[in-house]
């Protein structure tokens, strides 16, 4: 990617794929949450965007998600949590490819993102509902991790393959 202007637009274009992705498909968790396939964008958005786009696409993106679909009070958290992933992924990809490899560091990667996305849901609802009920929520979430982390592997593959980036 080039200019200041493409990285822009490409942000804008993922924030949105985040905002569907994470809407299209919404199953209901035990504390008022939803597991969705959001993830698998904002894994995406670290790995193709770097670190201040990325954390924007996928911070905003999923936000947008939650004020869309009536999880409002979620907004903020997601917001920070869902830019932090980004941010993970993207560091630790940089930090590890040439060694490892780009398959191997994205994996890396891409499962400190998920746990800190889990352990940061788990804080936020602790605060909201208490942390023995904001338990229940850790396996939904360890299951939308492993779905977005499987899907956001597959989707960088078609990029890389793409030539875009």
């Amino acid at each position: 990617m080039k200019t200041k202007t493409q990285k822009i637009v490409t942000a804008s274009m993922l924030a949105a794929l985040c905002c569907v992705a994470t809407m299209i498909i919404k199953i209901p968790s035990p504390l008022k949450g939803y597991l969705n396939l959001g993830d698998c964008v904002v894994l995406l958005s670290g790995w193709l965007l770097g670190p201040a786009y990325g954390f924007a696409a996928a911070g905003i993106g999923s936000a947008l998600a939650d004020v869309f679909s009536g999880y409002v009070v979620y907004a903020p958290a997601t917001f920070i949590i869902k830019g932090i992933m980004a941010l993970i992924t993207y560091f630790c990809f940089k930090g590890m490819h040439n060694k490892l490899g780009n398959t191997t560091s994205r994996i890396i990667g891409g499962i400190l993102a998920e746990i800190e996305m889990i352990l940061g849901y788990f804080v936020f609802e602790g605060f909201m509902y208490g942390f023995a009920p904001s338990v229940v929520n850790i396996p939904a979430n360890a299951v939308q991790g492993v779905a977005g982390l499987i899907i956001g592997l597959i989707l960088v593959k078609i990029f890389e393959k793409s030539k875009m980036f």
